[in-house]
């Protein structure tokens, strides 16, 4: 079954396609499948829906089943920012060490054990028949006091994991494992498989 990735943000669709091609779904960018994806203005108040806005247009424009990640940081000692402001939390132009510079400066006052924070994924299925699923995973850690590690994107390198490393410092295969999106294309995983079934299933009593 082939799906679009609603994104444009190419390391995440790096990410989302890496989840998804071993469950046996073949994970498309928008331009392979020859429609042109602009930037979904993000007006929803959570997570969830701001997933189905991106999932929705990537699905109307392509006619294929859509896909859509909307992700962020919610850090406990600052009441849950950034969440969903966090791509845009130093600005629109920023970049990931400008967010990063900035979530460090507010918090450097916040002393270790106050630093728990937690990683939020939302991921919205849409179908052209108008079909959807919706899922969130989540991943629990803290703020580190700077940057580790080479690898991820976004606040990777200061999201510190229960194993003591930072997203940044994992393995992809050891990000996957543990991530909010990681966990979440995994619940989306055994939604889809009953959603196959029982097209399967009908199909087969047609045939009959």
């Amino acid at each position: 079954m082939i799906f679009v990735i609603a994104t444009n943000n190419s390391k995440k669709r790096v990410e989302l396609d890496r989840i998804l091609n071993p469950l046996g779904i073949q994970a498309v960018t928008a331009e392979q499948a020859g429609v042109n994806l602009e930037e979904v203005e993000e007006t929803g108040n959570t997570f969830e829906e701001n997933a189905e806005l991106k999932a929705v247009a990537a699905c109307d424009l392509s006619g294929l089943p859509a896909v859509a990640d909307d992700s962020g940081l919610m850090v406990d000692a600052l009441d849950g920012a950034p969440g969903i402001y966090s791509a845009r939390y130093a600005g629109e132009n920023a970049t990931d060490a400008d967010r990063i510079a900035k979530l460090l400066k507010e918090m450097q006052d916040v002393p270790m054990e106050k630093r728990t924070a937690r990683f939020v994924s939302a991921v919205c299925c849409v179908f052209p028949d108008g079909r959807k699923i919706v899922v969130r995973g989540e991943c629990q850690g803290t703020i580190g006091l700077a940057p580790q590690g080479k690898d991820g994107f976004g606040y990777d390198p200061v999201f510190v994991t229960q194993s003591g490393k930072t997203f940044a410092e994992l393995s992809p295969q050891e990000k996957d494992a543990i991530s909010h999106r990681g966990i979440a294309l995994r619940k989306l995983a055994d939604q889809l498989k009953q959603v196959l079934a029982a097209e399967e299933e009908n199909s087969e009593e047609i045939d009959q």
